[in-house]
């Protein structure tokens, strides 16, 4: 029982870090703000947070909305649950690794608040992809199993982030990743079981092994890939990289997802 109201409390400062949900004052009582051990409910959040984004979606298409429609609401009502947050970090980082020609010129561009051509481009790109995805499953799926997938690949995106923060050191010693700490092992690795484990519920049931292992494979490739170049560009992490990388999960493991069905 004390773990599991420890890991509920995990779940709160998780959503109060990765969302706007409100969240009791009391949950971060003696919080030093560290962040070691809470990363590992941020698959939690990331269900909790999917959660009214596919309901929303399975009531428009019960109401008669076209599949595009539905699909691009339930990515609008991610957004505002999040505040943005990891759209931004997808920003910044276009914006830092397309235009920085070194290290130091690209951690600069990721620090403006200032959008550029980069960055807008890789927005409309993420969003455009998945709700291309979304809306094929609805084409596919039940309304409320296509709910359920966004619960699972939103679960599953979030244990990613866990993956590359843990996975590369701090690129700046006086950065906000830097000063909240990083993921221990038991963290990390309850990140993923949680991750993967909600991902295989909500899909499996419905579509089988084939397509959550697609999903896992080529996700888990791509969040790789983006970890390599991060340390070969940046040399560690940010807060914009790890937002970043949770948007490249979702929109790849929605698109393989919606291709392998």
């Amino acid at each position: 029982m004390k773990e599991l109201s420890a890991l509920i409390t995990d779940l709160a400062r998780s959503l109060g870090f990765l969302s706007r949900f409100p969240v009791s004052s009391r949950s971060f009582e003696g919080h030093s703000g560290e962040m070691s051990r809470t990363p590992r409910a941020f698959p939690l959040a990331g269900a909790v947070i999917a959660a009214p984004a596919g309901l929303f979606l399975a009531l428009l298409l019960g109401f008669g909305a076209s599949a595009m429609l539905s699909a691009f609401a339930a990515v609008a009502l991610q957004i505002l649950l999040c505040g943005a947050l990891h759209e931004d970090g997808l920003a910044d980082c276009a914006d830092g690794l397309g235009g920085g020609k070194d290290r130091e010129k690209a951690l600069l561009i990721m620090k403006d608040s200032r959008v550029g051509s980069y960055g807008v481009l890789a927005l409309v790109l993420s969003i455009g992809i998945k709700v291309s995805a979304i809306a094929s499953l609805i084409n596919t799926l039940e309304p409320m199993n296509v709910a359920l997938c966004l619960i699972g690949i939103a679960a599953l995106s979030r244990a990613m982030m866990v993956w590359h923060w843990h996975a590369l050191p701090a690129a700046k010693a006086d950065g906000v990743a830097a000063s909240l700490g990083a993921p221990h092992d038991q963290a990390l690795y309850t990140a993923l079981f949680l991750g993967i484990g909600i991902a295989a519920v909500t899909i499996v049931p419905f579509a089988g092994f084939h397509p959550l292992i697609v999903s896992l494979l080529t996700s888990g490739v791509a969040a790789y890939g983006f970890q390599i170049y991060v340390r070969q560009k940046l040399g560690g992490q940010t807060g914009d990289t790890i937002g970043a990388t949770q948007q490249i999960v979702e929109m790849i493991a929605l698109a393989a997802l919606s291709i392998s069905l």
